[in-house]
């Protein structure tokens, strides 16, 4: 590098030994790094800016899990056990798993359980027909675990997050916050 460059000329980018690339330079010569400095064209950002892709326009309604289709139940007594919420839920189909979350210090149930299905229309019927029925005395409420949000509009390009596009609080049909703990 040529010291006796000025700043103008250090700062346009000049082919280097980086096989070709262009590499931006600071006033002593140093390559610039990071992220932002890849020296390609700028007029292909300036094009694309303040455009977002969309995902998941669909609508409401269940989202399908990794595995399955995977029911939260609510509402159940804390001596609830695996099998009675297995003989309560094995009618509607093969059930692929079932989880019973205990309290580490009491070892009772904490109130929920989530049990998986393979097929949609399964659990689409357990929750139809097992949906604010009794427990052990305790009535239940059936959802699905994974939902899709309501239908969003594009993204602005401001890229601000506020309650009304998925920022706020998850609530239930009743208007309950669905994190509380039991």
């Amino acid at each position: 590098q040529d010291p006796t460059r000025t700043m103008a000329e250090n700062d346009e980018r000049a082919s280097g030994p980086e096989g070709g690339k262009a590499v931006r330079r600071d006033s002593a010569g140093r390559r610039i790094k990071g992220r932002g400095n890849a020296g390609g064209d700028d007029s292909q950002m300036q094009q694309r800016e303040g455009q977002f892709e969309s995902i998941g326009t669909a609508g409401a309604g269940a989202a399908k899990s990794v595995e399955g289709w995977i029911l939260f139940i609510t509402g159940l007594d804390q001596e609830t056990q695996e099998d009675d919420i297995h003989d309560k839920f094995c009618d509607f189909g093969d059930i692929k798993n079932l989880h019973l979350n205990l309290d580490r210090r009491t070892g009772f149930v904490k109130g929920y359980a989530l049990v998986e299905f393979e097929q949609q229309a399964e659990a689409q019927g357990a929750i139809t027909a097992l949906n604010g029925t009794q427990v052990l005395g305790s009535t239940i409420s059936v959802d699905w675990a994974f939902s899709r949000g309501p239908a969003r509009r594009a993204a602005p390009a401001g890229g601000r997050r506020d309650a009304e596009r998925g920022g706020g609080r998850r609530e239930d049909e009743n208007g309950d916050d669905r994190r509380r703990k039991y």
